[in-house]
């Protein structure tokens, strides 16, 4: 693993610090992102199939954004200090099995990552930069590298 600066944490901190309190909102608007760039990653949520709710008001949606968000968030704020992906190993290991029954490939982390930019460039647009974009998708690729050693 390529090291992470204490550069790229503190942008990474800061951003998710602007976005933190509103992580339900942000959540959401992350997997619109993804759903936008991608309609067919819907199929891959087994809680969206047969739904009829509109997308920004599915409770199960907004849930499960959230905690994606706040998870991505986390583990990259902490990633510096532990030198690695830090989310209980239970958690990774359960990752990296929901990915793979899914069905999950590369592009769809892919289409994740520029989702995930997107996402925190429209929460904290005075503090974004193409450092602030190389620390997340630096974090980002650590994490989902994590996901993949446990797709097995």
């Amino acid at each position: 693993m390529s090291s992470f600066t204490e550069e790229q944490e503190a942008l990474v901190v800061k951003s998710w610090n602007s976005m933190k309190k509103d992580a339900g909102e942000w959540g959401l608007k992350f997997f619109l992102k993804i759903f936008e760039i991608a309609p067919s990653a819907k199929k891959l949520f087994s809680f969206l199939k047969d739904s009829d709710v509109p997308l920004d008001q599915n409770p199960k949606l907004k849930i499960h954004a959230k905690s994606v968000l706040v998870m991505t968030c986390e583990a990259a704020v902490q990633l510096r200090k532990a030198g690695k992906v830090v989310v209980r190993d239970s958690t990774l290991k359960k990752l990296g099995a929901t990915h793979l029954k899914y069905g999950v490939v590369d592009e769809h982390f892919e289409v994740t990552k520029y989702a995930l930019w997107e996402t925190i460039k429209e929460a904290a647009p005075e503090i974004w930069s193409v450092d602030m974009k190389n620390a997340w998708g630096e974090a980002f690729d650590q994490l989902v590298s994590a996901i993949k050693t446990e797709m097995k």
